[in-house]
């Protein structure tokens, strides 16, 4: 039987959330604000502003899921656009009695030392990850409560297709694919995990349809990791491209530059990701799921293809 879902937001982990669901032959509504149409096909569009909890509940209604792949890319506003959109999502939740599934980050965690695995305290020192922190921590409080269901499933940095700017590999690569050198936040030498978007919409999906993962966050499983210029050579060896010098963009340069630069500033309070090893720890979602990330070199050959 056909199931109705909702996804809030048309970036690449909504689109490839909302291609994976009509694949299979569900009903899928995409809601942005502009309801632009993603083109895929089966898909329903709604121009919506999901902030609204009336307007949502009533796009919502019948609804199995509703997923949050909402990205505001604007860090600076952050504060002032996500709390009451993450509070509308709870709203309909809460009425429809949907499923509210999240696409969360690795932001709540903060600085870490060693792994990162879901039964790490969210001990986030800037205030994007104390924000992302608190929103789980409010749909958490709601599941406990029995008001809704929630789930959040958590990722590293995105590779794969759709990423664009909003990815530390996708943002050098169009120069690089012309074999310009290209600069890096922090080291490049680094184990740094990266995920596929195509895995944390599988996952997303999977964690939504599993009674037994609601109420906790799940890891998105991830390839081995690789230093950010290992995963660029790589990626553009799927290309038949040959390795680009890559420079690095110190931590210092970063704040120096947010001194004029509010955005500048928002990513410097982030630099400690490319400071020290950043990796994530899946064995946990492996094991409870029966779910492997997408081969890297197809991975590979995915991001190269999506620029």
């Amino acid at each position: 039987m056909s199931q109705h879902h909702v996804v809030i937001g048309a970036g690449p982990v909504g689109r490839h959330v909302a291609a994976l669901l009509a694949e299979r032959g569900d009903r899928v509504t995409v809601a942005t604000r502009s309801g632009r149409d993603t083109g895929l096909e089966a898909v329903g569009h709604v121009a919506l502003d999901a902030s609204d909890a009336d307007a949502l509940t009533r796009a919502t209604e019948g609804a199995t899921v509703l997923y949050n792949c909402a990205n505001p890319g604007n860090y600076t506003q952050w504060e002032q656009t996500w709390p009451p959109l993450a509070a509308s999502l709870l709203t309909a939740a809460e009425r429809t009695g949907a499923v509210y599934a999240i696409t969360g980050n690795l932001y709540p965690y903060g600085p870490v030392d060693g792994p990162m695995r879901p039964d790490l305290p969210d001990a986030a020192t800037d205030h994007k990850g104390v924000l992302r922190a608190r929103l789980w921590a409010d749909a958490l409080a709601a599941h406990d409560a029995g008001r809704l269901r929630a789930v959040e499933v958590r990722a590293s940095d995105y590779v794969g297709r759709g990423i664009g700017e909003n990815g530390h590999i996708t943002r050098v690569l169009p120069a690089a694919l012309q074999g310009k050198a290209v600069s890096m936040i922090g080291r490049t030498d680094l184990p740094h995990t990266f995920t596929d978007v195509l895995d944390v919409a599988r996952m997303l999906v999977a964690a939504a349809e599993d009674p037994s993962a609601h109420g906790r966050t799940w890891m998105v499983p991830s390839n081995a990791p690789r230093s950010q210029q290992q995963a660029l050579t790589e990626v553009l060896a799927a290309a038949g491209k040959p390795p680009v010098t890559v420079r690095r963009l110190p931590a210092g340069m970063l704040r120096a530059m947010g001194l004029v630069s509010p955005m500048m500033r928002e990513i410097a309070q982030m630099s400690y990701q490319w400071t020290a090893p950043y990796v994530v720890d899946d064995a946990e979602t492996r094991a409870h799921f029966g779910i492997e990330p997408t081969p890297w070199d197809e991975v590979c050959r995915r991001t190269a293809a999506g620029v």
